[in-house]
């Protein structure tokens, strides 16, 4: 919990400062009546601030796998908590996080509960993890929960590495292509600039010529500009998309986009399908379960279908009723969802209805890599192949001529 410093009064109108441990300043508050103290003044302290700002910095997935593993295979050996994390905290070798655990250990010695303490840095501390620890720590199996969010970890660290392993190779060939027409249109094409002046005045250019000559001559003459508008249009596209209608529409246009917006629904809907049965498996009520789901799908168009599935369900409701009414969801994902509440396995259902998923989105996204590298290709092909036809067109033609 953080810190807060304060300036209160006494009955006798003495003036007094100190410093207080407390969840909130609203607490905070409630402590300094209890000592019958009056505030003047109360804030945050400097260091709380700084860690509520920065959450520990943050750490790489891998190395909060092997956290929660080691940690839950400490607990399960019978070694206590303070020590499990003392040792864990001499072991680590990334420092943010020996920092972080410090402060967990830390807090934890005050008497504070793990997922508090682990709460206090939201960016190492995702709610999926902080919500699995504390409905563990209630019933008393939080071994095998921190067991469970190390493997869910490494698959979900799993499944990004698969996604942008496939996209590497097509953006690379993008990236170099750009570059090579770049350095053809900038360097190549103008030294045929002075035969071409003398090919026209005699017989006049291709179509074909004229357009790649003054392609080169407008990427050399305002290259800045182009830059320019590009970095203009990227920061207005940025501030336009961390706005909220902004945001809604940009991810419903992901969604429809043909091809990808196919892959990045079924990966959407599979988080959040693998992020619900994972936290109604390990006992948090559903309700707030939906509520940690929705935020983890990445997309506002299908988190607002499932905040409205949540608002139904706390009005005594089912859930794959109102999901359905959204449109945002497969049919089939809907039936299984319906036949996993009227069984009373949800969770089960969940789970492996994100294993089809995601082995359907593996199949999916390995079939666009594989028609989008030669489509690539092919395009780098026929840019390359203007530009000969361009340079060598007239040439051909004056020496036919001749």
């Amino acid at each position: 919990m953080p810190d807060f410093q304060y300036i209160a009064r006494e009955a006798t109108g003495r003036q007094v400062a100190g410093l207080l441990t407390a969840a909130s300043k609203q607490e905070a508050l409630s402590a300094l009546a209890g000592k019958a103290l009056f505030p003047v003044s109360i804030d945050m302290a400097a260091e709380s601030k700084t860690q509520r700002a920065h959450g520990g910095g943050r750490v790489r997935a891998r190395y909060l796998a092997v956290f929660y593993t080691q940690l839950g295979d400490l607990l399960r050996s019978g070694v206590p908590l303070l020590r499990s994390l003392d040792l864990l905290e001499r072991q680590t070798t990334n420092k943010s996080l020996k920092t972080v655990i410090q402060d967990v250990r830390e807090h934890v010695a005050d008497g504070g509960r793990l997922a508090d303490s682990m709460r206090r840095h939201p960016k190492v501390f995702g709610e999926l993890a902080v919500s699995m620890v504390r409905a563990g720590e209630e019933g008393g199996f939080l071994e095998d929960v921190l067991k469970r969010i190390a493997g869910f970890v490494e698959h979900q660290q799993e499944l990004k590495a698969r996604v942008v392993g496939a996209m590497v190779y097509p953006a690379f060939l993008f990236v170099m292509g750009s570059l090579i027409v770049a350095g053809m249109l900038t360097f190549f094409v103008p030294k045929f600039e002075q035969i071409f002046e003398r090919i026209e005045q005699r017989m006049g250019l291709p179509w074909a010529t004229t357009t790649l000559m003054s392609m080169s001559g407008f990427f050399q003459n305002y290259w800045w500009l182009m830059a320019l508008l590009l970095a203009v249009a990227v920061a207005l596209f940025l501030s336009w998309v961390k706005g909220t209608e902004g945001r809604r529409q940009f991810d419903g246009v992901r969604l429809k986009c043909p091809g990808v917006g196919k892959i990045l629904r079924t990966l959407a809907i599979a988080r959040f399908c693998r992020i619900l049965g994972t936290l109604l498996k390990n006992g948090v009520p559903i309700i707030h379960a939906l509520r940690i789901a929705k935020d983890a799908t990445g997309n506002v168009v299908l988190a607002d279908a499932i905040g409205v599935a949540a608002d139904n369900i706390t009005a005594g409701r089912s859930l794959a009723q109102p999901l359905a009414a959204s449109g945002e969801f497969p049919e089939e994902v809907i039936e299984m969802i319906a036949v996993g509440e009227e069984a009373n396995n949800l969770e089960e259902v969940l789970i492996d209805v994100a294993d089809s998923m995601e082995r359907r989105t593996n199949r999916a996204l390995d079939m666009f890599v594989r028609l989008l590298e030669p489509l690539m290709l092919t395009l780098m092909a026929g840019i390359i192949l203007f530009v000969v036809i361009g340079l060598m067109w007239p040439i051909l033609q004056s020496s036919s001529v001749v």
